[in-house]
C-alpha cells in the first residue's frame, strides 16, 4: 500500500514555496520565505566587529539567532526572554554553521553579519526554511558591502539550502508538513551546498529502524527538493 500525502503532493514533491526578498528597508540583506504553510522572515545585520577570539586576525564571523512568536503554532508558546531552550540554542547553532560553511571570511573582513531568523508561522521544517531563506539574506547583504565598496569580492562560495525528509508508511517522502513531521517513522534534515557537499544531516528513527537503502533512498529525494530551492533562490535573487 502507498502512502497518501495528507495534502496530495507526490513523495517527490516540495511544498509551494516562495522567497521574497529585501523585505526590510532598515537591515543589509533580508527575505521572507514562505515554505507551505510555514513562514520565516530571515534578516542579516553586518556589524564592524567581530567575537573576542576573532580580533586583530582579518578575519570575519557568521552567526545566528532563532526565534518562534508565541503563536507561530496552534497554542501560545512562551517567549524565550531570559535564555533559549535547548531546542532553540540547536537550530541557531545549525544556521549559524551552515552560512559559515560556503563564507570565505579572509574575503568578508574582520566584521560580523548577524543572521536572524524569525518564525511568524509553522508548519514543520522551520530550521530548514531558516537556512534556505538566510541565504538570499546574507548573498543580498553581501552585494550590499560590494556595492558600497566595503569589500571587493564577494565572500560567499556557494549557495546552500536545507530540505527535510523521512519515511512514513515504509514511504521515503520529501519536505514534511508539520502532520507529517509529528508521525513519521523517520525523520531527517538534510542541508547541502551548491556544489553537493553535505554540511549536516540530522537523522533520526523515531520509531523503526532504517536501513541504508532507505537513507539512500531520501537522500536522493533530499537532492531534488534542494536543487528546487537553488531555483527558488536564484529566481529571489535576481528579482
Amino acid at each position: 500500500m502507498t502512502y497518501t500525502r495528507p495534502d496530495a503532493r507526490a513523495v517527490d514533491q516540495i511544498r509551494n514555496t516562495k522567497i521574497t526578498p529585501n523585505i526590510s528597508p532598515y537591515a543589509e540583506g533580508s527575505a521572507l520565505i514562505e515554505v507551505g504553510g510555514t513562514k520565516v522572515i530571515c534578516t542579516a545585520s553586518v556589524e564592524d566587529r567581530v567575537p573576542m577570539f576573532l580580533r586583530n586576525k582579518g578575519l570575519g564571523w557568521v552567526t545566528a539567532e532563532y526565534a518562534m512568536l508565541p503563536r507561530a503554532t496552534n497554542t501560545r508558546t512562551q517567549r524565550e526572554t531570559q535564555r533559549p531552550s535547548g531546542r532553540t540554542h540547536e537550530i541557531q547553532r545549525l544556521i549559524g554553521r551552515s552560512l559559515r560553511a560556503i563564507v570565505d571570511t579572509k574575503l568578508l573582513g574582520e566584521r560580523q553579519i548577524y543572521i536572524d531568523c524569525d518564525v511568524i508561522q509553522a508548519d514543520g521544517g522551520t530550521r530548514c526554511a531558516s537556512i534556505t531563506g538566510a541565504y538570499v539574506a546574507l548573498a543580498l547583504a553581501c552585494r550590499k558591502l560590494m556595492k558600497n565598496n566595503i569589500i571587493k569580492t564577494s565572500p560567499i562560495l556557494s549557495e546552500v539550502a536545507a530540505v527535510s525528509v523521512g519515511i512514513i508508511e515504509q514511504t521515503p517522502i520529501l519536505d514534511l508538513a508539520y502532520v507529517e513531521d509529528s508521525t513519521a517513522d523517520v525523520d531527517m534534515n538534510v542541508v547541502c551546498t551548491g556544489t553537493g557537499k553535505f554540511i549536516e544531516l540530522q537523522g533520526t528513527a523515531e520509531r523503526e529502524p532504517f536501513s541504508r537503502e532507505q537513507m539512500d533512498e531520501m537522500l536522493i529525494l533530499a537532492d531534488t527538493g534542494i536543487n528546487k530551492l537553488f531555483e527558488i533562490q536564484r529566481i529571489a535573487l535576481n528579482s
